[in-house]
């Protein structure tokens, strides 16, 4: 028979390393006492190996002392809490310096780029004018307009600022720039160019169209004229016409105060010796009344064609015999000169007409002078009884328009109308009574009318 095999367990076999727990095996019955006494042997070496001092096994892969010893020299010391926290804010500070604000980057940036447009933009305004100039040069001509060009890019300011700014982009070693004594705006040195080839082209014929540039003319032919001359010309002209009308305005001031500040003797005399100075008067008296929104004579003409054609008209200060063509009456027309056939010249205080011989005496804008009375005194003269007197008159002249109604009253004549609603002139109309009921020396103060001067404008 078999014995049965038993369960038994090795004794921990005490190593280099420690005890080393035992593996269960199967052992058969006569190999349990061998066995026993083996694990007593290993108790016992176990024991052994207890009491003797311990030593850390040296695995190849470890260190000795001596390194770890190094280490831990070398190892650096725990810092402490302040002195962590300078160097954390050192740190950040140098991160912010490194960074910088975004915003200033931004502008800094901005400021770049803001520089490099304006300087592309200077630029291209630069080769559009020298492009400009360039064209203009082939038009016009010159000996050797390149050359011309040459020498008008290489000077001025904008040729400083051109070089400048090509020396920015391309700088060249071992030069210099300087800056120019006073600079100039571009806009500034645009006009001083201008005019500089403005003076230089002035009298220049201009270059065909069919010749090349920087090339003379080989062939002399027929220029047209330049119209520059024209307008040159033109505008002598104006300034000529333009001097004229102003001596011609102070002439007529000058006429028309002489007319009002003495009798009328004096300025028949003053026409006969100078027939000119009249038409120039009348000239600046017509120039001054046709700004008037209705003209008196106008009026006056109107108001006799709703009379009988058969009444005889004395035109008094006729001028150009304007009543005398605007209507059907046989009108006498009488003035200081004359401007038409149908005046008759003379002083209007001795007119050459018989007594009580007219029906209708005018004055339209005559009364002129310091011897208004005689005037009227002779329109009473020639005027049938009955007779009406039609007087216009600029409305500035009146100071007092009853006192003058009155005055002329005491002259023999009678108040029929008066029209005061016009903005430049007063129109009355008399009615002769008979003769003056004043004598000669009786003084009319009602009759001193204010001079009707014109202002120099």
């Amino acid at each position: 028979m078999f014995e049965e095999p038993e369960w038994a367990e090795e004794a921990p076999v005490a190593t280099g390393l420690g005890l080393v727990a035992a593996r269960p095996r199967l052992v058969s019955a006569s190999q349990i006492k061998g066995s026993k006494h083996h694990q007593l042997l290993a108790t016992l070496r176990a024991l052994e190996a207890a009491s003797l001092p311990q030593q850390p096994p040296s695995l190849p892969d470890s260190d000795s002392e001596e390194e770890v010893v190094e280490r831990k020299k070398k190892r650096p010391k725990k810092a402490s809490f302040s002195s962590v926290s300078n160097e954390v804010g050192k740190k950040r500070k140098k991160k912010c310096q490194k960074q910088g604000s975004p915003s200033s980057d931004s502008e800094e940036n901005e400021v770049e780029r803001k520089k490099k447009c304006l300087e592309g933009i200077f630029n291209a305004s630069v080769s559009a004018e020298k492009e400009k100039r360039k064209r203009k040069c082939q038009k016009q001509v010159h000996p050797n307009p390149a050359q011309h060009l040459d020498n008008d890019d290489q000077t001025g300011p904008k040729a400083w600022k051109s070089s400048a700014t090509n020396d920015l982009s391309k700088p060249s070693a071992g030069t210099t720039s300087a800056d120019p004594p006073h600079t100039l705006s571009r806009k500034q040195w645009r006009n001083r160019q201008k005019n500089k080839r403005r003076h230089k082209n002035k009298f220049r014929p201009p270059q065909p169209p069919d010749q090349a540039p920087g090339t003379a003319p080989t062939e002399v032919t027929e220029v047209p004229p330049d119209p520059s001359l024209h307008s040159h010309e033109d505008r002598a002209r104006a300034l000529r016409a333009r001097m004229a009308q102003r001596l011609d305005g102070a002439r007529f001031r000058y006429l028309n105060e002489q007319l009002y500040s003495g009798p009328s003797s004096a300025a028949q005399r003053l026409f006969r010796e100078d027939p000119e100075a009249f038409l120039l008067y009348h000239r600046g008296f017509q120039s001054q009344v046709k700004k008037w929104p209705l003209q008196p004579v106008d009026r006056i003409a109107r108001d006799l064609r709703q009379r009988p054609a058969s009444l005889v008209v004395a035109d008094f200060g006729c001028g150009d015999c304007r009543l005398a063509s605007s209507i059907r009456n046989p009108v006498h027309c009488f003035d200081l000169a004359s401007l038409d056939p149908r005046v008759t010249v003379c002083d209007m205080a001795q007119v050459p007409l018989e007594d009580e011989s007219v029906d209708v005496a005018v004055f339209c804008l005559s009364l002129m002078g310091t011897n208004i009375r005689d005037f009227l005194e002779e329109a009473n003269r020639v005027l049938k009884p009955g007779g009406l007197l039609k007087v216009a008159e600029v409305s500035s002249r009146f100071e007092d328009v009853r006192t003058f109604l009155g005055a002329v009253t005491k002259l023999g004549f009678k108040v029929i109308s008066k029209d005061l609603t016009n903005s430049h002139f007063f129109l009355f109309d008399f009615e002769k009574t008979g003769p003056p009921r004043v004598g000669p020396k009786a003084q009319l103060t009602g009759l001193k009318l204010q001079p009707c001067l014109y202002k120099r404008r």
